[in-house]
């Protein structure tokens, strides 16, 4: 791989100042911005409105290192998982969900592996890495309406939910959002974008101060402390009551309702008094809980909860007045828990 720098990790009032040092006219710096964010060039040679010249002095200066989709599994259902080559050679995941009128979700990862090693997920089984840069996170979603309309249909919403935790990635995070909902980029409301965390008290005000305009969405799974520690280690560096504060501040400073993710464990998080324990948590800000079904990761011990006891929780939940959605599980013949595809690549890799 070349030691040249990733244009694309340039801002463009860099790029700006780079053709004007070089002698170029400014406005060549918007073009070529454009080339790279709205027509996912990745390569030089294919920005046509440039000359060959400025082309060649581009080439000379910066590379462009795009990722590729080098893996794919479909399941029955029509969720698609991709594996995503990086320059470097390491693999991301992304998951296609259909999501009805001919649209999908797009799941995209924030880190190669992840730090935080909750213990229900795959990814948490393959370490950490490194970071994911922010055009590495917008390549994946370049991607993902790439390969949607080829096969006419559309790009619908975007979570920031596939491997890793954004909030650990946060300035790169939060410029791969910008390029998303620019006019000059990928042009996607930021309301079609949703952050998952698993819960940095400190980053979700951040998020607050910082005036975050799209979703917020917390994987909870569980609203007891010693349940959430067994699952969550995150949980014993920030309990439940530091993310409750977080939240209420996150809340009121943006005046948006966050969603609750609960991932439902047999035996382990679906019971009366994990139901009850959710209700009492949520009192305090308004939410909306999603309710999700496992699927299954090779070697680990948890278990999908059966439908009688799923509907028995989110019953209890609507009781006490909670606003409950069901995600049922995607994917079941593929490798669909996330995590597991490039868990796989990445072993392999030399």
């Amino acid at each position: 791989m070349t030691n040249k720098e990733d244009i694309r990790t340039k801002t463009l009032a860099e790029i700006t100042a780079f053709f004007e040092a070089s002698g170029e006219k400014a406005f060549r710096a918007r073009q070529a911005w454009q080339w790279l964010w709205q027509k996912g060039a990745t390569r030089f040679e294919e920005m046509t409105s440039l000359s060959r010249e400025t082309r060649a002095l581009l080439e000379a200066r910066y590379a462009i290192r795009a990722a590729a989709v080098t893996a794919a599994q479909e399941s029955r259902d029509g969720t698609t998982k991709l594996g995503v080559t990086l320059a470097d050679g390491l693999v991301v995941e992304m998951v296609l969900i259909p999501a009805g009128e001919g649209k999908s979700t797009a799941c995209v990862s924030t880190q190669v592996g992840c730090k935080l090693r909750c213990d229900f997920c795959a990814t948490g089984r393959m370490g950490f890495a490194r970071d994911l840069e922010a055009g590495e996170i917008v390549d994946q979603v370049m991607l993902a309406r790439k390969t949607l309309e080829a096969r006419g249909a559309a790009l619908g919403n975007i979570v920031l939910m596939g491997m890793g935790e954004p909030l650990l990635n946060y300035d790169r995070v939060l410029a791969a959002t910008r390029l998303i909902a620019s006019p000059d980029a990928l042009a996607i409301s930021p309301y079609r974008l949703t952050l998952s965390t698993a819960g940095i008290p400190a980053g979700i005000r951040r998020l607050a101060d910082d005036g975050a305009r799209f979703h917020l969405a917390v994987s909870l799974h569980s609203a007891l402390d010693a349940t959430r520690e067994r699952l969550m280690p995150v949980n014993k560096a920030y309990p439940l009551a530091a993310l409750s504060d977080a939240l209420a501040y996150f809340v009121e400073k943006t005046g948006t309702r966050p969603t609750l993710e609960y991932l439902l464990l047999d035996g382990v998080n679906d019971g009366e008094e994990d139901a009850r324990a959710l209700a009492l948590f949520c009192r305090r800000f308004p939410v909306k809980i999603n309710v999700i079904e496992y699927n299954p990761v090779e070697g680990s011990a948890y278990k999908r909860t059966p439908e009688e006891r799923r509907d028995r929780f989110i019953r209890a939940l609507e009781e006490r007045n909670m606003v409950v959605n069901l995600r049922r599980g995607r994917g079941r013949d593929i490798d669909a828990a996330c995590g597991q595809l490039a868990n796989f690549a990445n072993k392999e890799r030399p």
